[in-house]
């Protein structure tokens, strides 16, 4: 701990420095020029900061060891600072300021590791396995039997970007939350058409990726609540959480499928099954669009 003083020898106020791991999406905010910040929202496991700024991520999450490790998150050990909704913060400088903790990264992690070449044969093995675990589970999408949803996977079988992007503007800020439903979904979407799309070798599912991409992140922050826009653009660029990682990784073999897909269904009250639906509509694309539908 540093205790800051005044001139004379008074104590003003004590700042205690901390460490954390940080996400690489994080790099380029962190090393930036400092700039103010406030508290969007506070919890016991994490604390979301919006930075005034136009750079990517814009809204940074602090999080405990136990918390979901968001794409755009700091792990923090320790407890965290109390601090309420519109308090000051400053972002920059290698440094997070908020209530009296300063953090520095102390390292880094990906959230958007390579996957690595895949059989599109053992994908299109493990889209079954996937849907039935889904289908058994007891946590639902919060957007189950919404038109929209049903029009998103069709459009991305068949590497269709009308109906693809149709699909996505309705769904974009859909539901309600910090992360809206149809985001939830979306951003599962992106990550699987990208990271599965580029391992099982279907260029066409990438290309998808990128379009869609482009359609739910234009203008996101009026579209749907700033912690889910940031989101979104972290999906865009194939990030995601620890939890959507290991589903991936699931699915491509590297590890067991059912307990990673369990955890990520757990999440929040929709959020890991409507991630998971996202997951689920890209694998079938993937599947579909590299010839394995059969």
């Amino acid at each position: 701990m540093t205790v800051a003083t005044r001139p004379g020898g008074r104590r003003a106020h004590a700042r205690t420095d901390a460490t954390g791991a940080a996400s690489t999406a994080l790099r380029r905010m962190l090393e930036s020029p400092r700039r103010p910040a406030r508290v969007l929202a506070a919890f016991p496991s994490g604390i979301y900061l919006e930075v005034r700024t136009e750079l990517e991520p814009h809204v940074v999450a602090l999080v405990t060891e136990s918390a979901t490790r968001l794409p755009n998150s700091m792990v923090v050990t320790g407890t965290m600072p109390q601090v309420a909704v519109g308090d000051e913060a400053h972002v920059g400088d290698g440094s997070i300021e908020v209530g009296r903790l300063s953090l520095r990264a102390r390292r880094w992690w990906n959230p958007a590791p390579v996957l690595g070449p895949v059989d599109p044969v053992r994908l299109a093995a493990a889209l079954p396995a996937m849907t039935e675990l889904c289908d058994r589970s007891a946590r639902r999408p919060g957007l189950e039997g919404n038109g929209a949803a049903d029009l998103l996977s069709e459009g991305c079988a068949q590497a269709s970007l009308v109906r693809g992007v149709m699909a996505a503007e309705q769904l974009v800020g859909l539901g309600p939350g910090l992360t809206p439903s149809g985001d939830d979904m979306l951003a599962g979407l992106l990550v699987a058409l990208r990271h599965l799309g580029a391992a099982a070798g279907v260029p066409r599912a990438v290309w998808l990726a990128g379009w869609l991409a482009a359609a739910v992140t234009f203008d996101a922050r009026g579209r749907t609540t700033p912690i889910s826009a940031t989101l979104l653009h972290c999906a865009a660029r194939g990030e995601a959480s620890g939890e959507v990682l290991a589903v991936l990784r699931g699915l491509a073999g590297r590890q067991a499928l059912d307990p990673a897909l369990h955890r990520l269904l757990r999440l929040g009250h929709t959020s890991g099954a409507d991630l998971a639906w996202g997951l689920r509509i890209g694998l079938a694309a993937v599947v579909s669009l590299g010839g394995g539908a059969g």
